[in-house]
């Protein structure tokens, strides 16, 4: 599979491109990176280094990569943090010309904007672009509960009402959509569910909650669950993968005592993942 990955980029450590390109190349598939920015390392360490891109620059080098013919040859478009509509703009009108010459092209959005405990963390206005304009435009999607609450107005806090409420985003644009960090009255203390849902069904996997919230998770997961769906064609089969490909890369990261997740050190369980988690069928 051949992969436009338009994201943000890091110098020091893994988020954005940094942290979903290794993966996906690891798991056997060709990425062309696109950055929107390149700093110096994450912008969670309250102080960073380097430039912001200017969305006419990032569509040229989107324009350079159709002057090489090789546009029509990606299977996948893949997005993650939008930090300017200007941006999103550009990313939409790549999935526009990718479709246009590979009609079997899919576009999978990372709608990052907040998470729980932290609120909204991107600019006044980038929510309400993603949930208007990007999500509909999007086949497959993989926000946090949060961020799947504020997309479709609602306060889930139960399983039945969280595969509800994607149900309705799907009625919006994205057939495939996995939701991670999911948090709901039958799940245990100490645990954690992420929950695919495709049309071929709904289903869920339980894992432990470990000590730490690294950043360039969500980014890692996008890009599994990507590539799984699109080489397995089963939504189950993906979220088995992805989830416990994830888990270690949590494992190791925990265990180097590091800030930055362990993807070079977890390349095994992301090149072969272990089946570690059961996979339970919602419908």
């Amino acid at each position: 599979m051949q992969i436009l990955s338009i994201q943000s980029s890091v110098a020091y450590g893994h988020v954005g491109n940094s942290a979903a390109v290794f993966p996906l190349q690891r798991l056997g598939h060709e990425v062309w990176p696109v950055n929107t920015v390149h700093f110096s390392n994450h912008t969670g360490y309250g102080a960073w280094r380097g430039p912001l891109l200017d969305p006419v620059d990032v569509r040229e080098v989107i324009a350079g990569i159709g002057d090489r013919g090789a546009l029509a040859g990606i299977d996948a478009v893949l997005s993650g943090y939008q930090g300017d509509p200007a941006v999103g703009a550009v990313i939409l009108d790549a999935v526009a010309r990718v479709k246009e010459l590979n009609p079997d092209a899919v576009y999978c959005c990372d709608p990052v904007m907040g998470d729980v405990g932290r609120g909204m963390f991107v600019r006044p206005g980038i929510p309400e672009y993603l949930r208007d304009t990007v999500v509909p435009r999007a086949d497959i999607l993989t926000p946090n509960h949060f961020e799947l609450d504020f997309l479709t107005g609602r306060a889930t806090s139960r399983l039945a009402e969280i595969v509800d409420a994607v149900d309705e985003l799907r009625e919006r644009g994205p057939r495939d959509v996995l939701v991670t960090s999911v948090v709901h009255g039958e799940v245990p203390e100490g645990r954690i569910d992420v929950v695919a849902v495709s049309d071929a069904g709904a289903w869920a996997v339980e894992t432990p909650l470990l000590p730490i919230t690294p950043n360039g998770c969500g980014d890692v997961t996008a890009a599994l669950y990507l590539a799984h769906l699109r080489g397995t064609g089963s939504a189950e089969t993906a979220l088995a993968r992805t989830t416990s490909s994830v888990f270690a890369i949590l494992e190791e990261t925990l265990a180097a005592g590091t800030r930055e997740i362990q993807l070079v050190a977890a390349q095994e369980a992301i090149a072969h993942p272990p089946a570690r988690f059961e996979v339970r069928r919602l419908r």
